[in-house]
């Protein structure tokens, strides 16, 4: 046990935190503006799930990680407007929705990965060339801090320069008001001329792009490979992430840092060899969410309108 405590044990496992937290991150946050325009996304794990496996391939196809990103990204918004179809224009119920885009990409990642490991063969599985870390001249040279904050992917800052973007958009804006108007009072935009299919379709489209992003994170930054199932539950994460950061950017990120600490947390517990039983070690991050939901006794930020659908009189 004392060996987690070490310097450079611990610089390894606060650094790995904020790379974990980087897919978790752009997925809440895309999934929170989705909430808050009255949209219940249940497929964020089919988003991300697709995209992963599209940045795979696209990257492997054309030699270029920028061409895997870009296909990742499309990928999500094409699967986010699908559940705008779905659910805005022909007014589906939108849980059955998501949980059957989760079906679906579930089924078809895994049937197009066997198909294409045909052309590789067996035990031949081709990997991409990861984006490397950027490290920020002057400031990643700071002890311990430097490493832990300034030595990391692009996508990890974005990610959390995201989390202050969609807090200035929500709280500061015009048309974030219109945005939370849409999961509290739809009508009201209505009635002042305001289209709220439109904006739940602009909604949606930064939801795919957020978790294209962060299915391309899984493929292009963190590993260098897909594998059927990659995501493991991190879209369901996310989902519970806004719950637990009560619909709030600042909240959700806290939350997010917490999931992405346990989690790196047990991989560094099973590499320095820490007498737990491995199974409860990968459970972990997943039991602490069950708590958090049953120990959440603060007022409720969830949109009055989410999940019901507009039907103009």
């Amino acid at each position: 046990m004392s060996d987690l405590f070490q310097q450079t044990i611990l610089v390894s496992m606060f650094a790995a935190m904020l790379r974990i937290a980087a897919p978790l991150m752009l997925a809440s946050i895309g999934e929170l503006v989705v909430q808050r325009s009255g949209i219940w996304f249940l497929g964020v794990e089919g988003s991300m799930l697709m995209s992963a496996f599209a940045a795979y391939t696209a990257a492997l196809s054309s030699g270029s990680m920028y061409v895997g990103l870009l296909a990742a990204v499309l990928t999500g918004i094409a699967v986010h407007l699908s559940m705008a179809i779905a659910a805005v224009t022909f007014k589906i119920n939108q849980f059955v929705t998501g949980l059957g885009i989760n079906l679906l990409a579930s089924g078809l990642t895994l049937f197009l990965y066997r198909e294409s490991l045909k052309s590789y063969g067996s035990g031949n599985i081709p990997t991409v060339d990861p984006f490397e870390t950027v490290a920020i001249p002057g400031l990643s040279r700071i002890p311990v801090l430097g490493e832990i904050l300034f030595d990391q992917h692009l996508f990890t800052y974005f990610a959390f320069l995201m989390v202050f973007v969609a807090w200035y958009f929500l709280y500061r804006t015009r048309y974030g008001l219109e945005l939370r108007s849409l999961g509290e009072n739809p009508k009201a935009l209505d009635t002042k001329g305001l289209s709220v299919s439109r904006r739940q379709y602009a909604a949606l489209a930064f939801g795919g792009f957020m978790a294209g992003l962060a299915g391309a994170v899984l493929v292009l930054a963190l590993t260098d490979r897909f594998v059927p199932g990659m995501t493991g539950g991190r879209g369901w994460l996310a989902i519970v992430i806004i719950i637990a950061g009560n619909w709030k950017p600042v909240p959700i990120m806290l939350a997010v840092l917490v999931f992405a600490f346990l989690e790196a947390f047990q991989l560094q517990a099973q590499g320095v060899g820490l007498q737990i039983p491995y199974q409860l070690l990968l459970a972990l991050p997943y039991i602490v969410a069950i708590i958090a939901m049953m120990g959440i006794r603060v007022r409720s930020e969830q949109p009055a309108h989410l999940g019901v659908p507009y039907h103009r009189e």
